[in-house]
């Protein structure tokens, strides 16, 4: 019991730092790491679901993007994804990407 409360109470303080950390970031830098986040969860769950990183590949071939730079980044987040060895859940990986591009951003600066 006593050990229950205490991962939760470690766990509510890193999540209140990583907050206190993301709003050092810009709005834009938030968004990148936001939308990177995504990508990857959604290459997870393509990955656990059995889809080849062939189709994953050619789903975001068709898919539009708003920037010119995030197909290539995309393909290249999926392609990771789908080379690492980890089975965890897609929101798992979508916080640990999260979590680390934070922290990438403001070593950066």
């Amino acid at each position: 019991m006593r050990v229950s409360i205490w991962i939760a109470a470690v766990t509510l303080l890193a999540t209140v730092s990583l907050q206190a950390q993301a709003g050092a970031l810009t709005a834009n830098q938030q968004s990148v790491c936001r939308w990177g986040s995504d990508i990857a969860a959604g290459a997870q769950a393509s990955k656990l679901s059995g889809v080849s990183l062939y189709g994953a590949r050619k789903k975001l071939q068709v898919r539009k993007f708003p920037r010119p730079w995030m197909r290539m980044t995309a393909l290249g987040i999926t392609e990771q994804t789908y080379n690492s060895s980890s089975r965890l859940k897609p929101v798992a990986v979508k916080q640990t990407y999260y979590e680390q591009c934070v922290r990438h951003e403001l070593a950066r600066r």
